[in-house]
């Protein structure tokens, strides 16, 4: 057979082409649907050749994390008695307090209506220009808030969301970015005051244990199951992706989601023993030195 390449002519080499490429594509074509058919008549075969053809990704291929948590008997007593015992123990009711940076600028308050629309029992407080942190802290402590939530912005733009647990933290800083307020998202569905169900992703590491209870407690314990609505948050190569949906039953096997909105992503930046404090020690900070290899994440 003659090599295309070795042919002087530009339409008849491309003419050639053109068959050779269609001849792939049919020969393709061919092979699926033969696969088909045998995997339509023997399940089992179509089980195998899902089981053995796993694609390689960063997330099957990450780097190895001693911190990595199972079933460990350690962490599970760790956990008996951390910061968030009370509230996974004794059932407390989550209390949050949202407030904004000084100066906020519209796109802030309008992200807070947001955040107060998505968790149960949350509160907005307007903040003067002389509240300091430590100001609102004592305030929230007093009132028996047991989180603030502290919306930062740059250039007028929402950028960062400080999270406090009280009365003795941790506190975490997350970089906030790809924000979608819920009246941007098309076909969005209409939230209403029941109590969210919660889904957590991938929060595997020791430092995302803490990073998923922390969240965890930001909700109620009981979700209102009649209200269909869920909240994720999905953590991917250490991107927490926040969406809010409703599922729709078609019928006993079909379920549609309608979303809720909004949507946004964090990423950690530092995580601080106890409440906030500009000198406090930090459990861990994120440094551009740390990302070694693409496939080392954290959480």
């Amino acid at each position: 057979m003659v090599e295309i390449n070795t042919i002087k002519n530009k339409l008849k080499r491309d003419e050639l082409y053109q068959k050779k490429k269609a001849s792939k594509a049919k020969e393709k074509r061919d092979r699926r649907t033969t696969l088909q058919k045998e995997e339509s008549s023997n399940p089992e075969k179509k089980e195998k050749r899902l089981a053995e053809n796993v694609p390689n990704t960063l997330e099957n291929t990450r780097e190895f994390d001693e911190t990595m948590v199972e079933e460990d008997a350690e962490v599970a007593a760790d956990e008996a008695t951390d910061e968030f015992a009370q509230y996974f123990q004794n059932g407390l009711t989550p209390k949050i307090l949202v407030t904004t940076s000084k100066g906020p600028s519209a796109a802030v308050y309008a992200f807070a209506t947001e955040l107060i629309d998505i968790f149960p029992n949350s509160h907005f407080v307007k903040r003067k220009n002389q509240f300091e942190m430590r100001h609102i802290i004592e305030f929230s402590k007093n009132r028996d808030f047991t989180d603030i939530m502290v919306i930062n912005e740059d250039r007028k733009e929402p950028n960062g969301v400080t999270l406090i647990h009280l009365p003795d933290g941790p506190t975490a800083h997350f970089k906030l970015s790809s924000i979608a307020l819920s009246k941007d998202i098309e076909g969005h569905g209409r939230t209403s005051s029941h109590k969210p169900e919660l889904i957590l992703n991938n929060f595997n590491t020791r430092l995302g244990h803490t990073i998923g209870r922390m969240f965890t407690a930001l909700f109620p314990h009981v979700p209102e199951f009649q209200g269909r609505q869920v909240a994720t948050l999905h953590n991917q190569r250490d991107f927490i992706f926040f969406r809010r949906h409703r599922y729709v039953f078609k019928n006993s096997k079909r379920v549609n989601l309608q979303e809720l909105g909004p949507r946004f992503t964090l990423k950690l930046k530092w995580l601080q023993k106890g409440t906030f404090d500009r000198k406090g020690e930090h459990e861990w900070m994120f440094k551009p030195e740390m990302e070694t290899s693409r496939r080392r994440f954290f959480l």
